[in-house]
């Protein structure tokens, strides 16, 4: 199912989603997403998702350990957007979700009528271009906006003559 998307009415920015996940995939999605957005007027949402499993074995601290999760990704998330303030010059929009990453990006999508493109990386290693790509890629997998898929090797530089 396709959802009409707002980002292109009068008041709205579009929006491009990258996935804060600490790979160096992320990184690089990361760069192009927030170059993308500051060419074309757009805004910057970072996503950061705990997966449940982190905490289904611990029930006596199970509290603490979706703290402490809750802690790193925040940490993680504003030095993404220290880099992205640094280097591009945008502020972007930081969010934590706890679930599967799939499922917590098509919900951010249906919330988020403006996130208009979800910016991936490729790995280029051997085992393929990585679990988030493969996913998206995956059988029942399609998401409601375009998904931009950029080559791990690019450079800031190259990424951003390409915006």
């Amino acid at each position: 199912m396709v959802s009409r998307r707002l980002s292109r009415e009068a008041g709205h920015r579009r929006k491009f989603l990258a996935i804060a996940d600490g790979t160096p995939e992320s990184e690089r999605a990361i760069a192009y997403a927030a170059y993308r957005a500051k060419a074309t007027n757009g805004a910057l949402v970072l996503l950061h998702v705990i997966e449940p499993g982190d905490f289904q074995h611990w029930l006596g601290v199970e509290q603490i350990m979706r703290e402490e999760a809750n802690a790193a990704a925040s940490n993680a998330l504003h030095a993404h957007a220290v880099k992205v303030r640094e280097t591009v010059g945008i502020e972007p929009e930081l969010v934590i979700r706890e679930g599967t990453t799939k499922e917590e990006i098509h919900k951010l999508i249906e919330e988020d009528q403006d996130i208009a493109i979800l910016v991936l990386a490729a790995g280029n290693n051997k085992e393929g271009p990585g679990p988030l790509v493969t996913s998206v890629a995956g059988k029942g997998a399609a998401f409601p906006i375009p998904v931009t898929v950029v080559p791990m090797g690019l450079s800031d530089e190259e990424i951003e003559s390409f915006t």
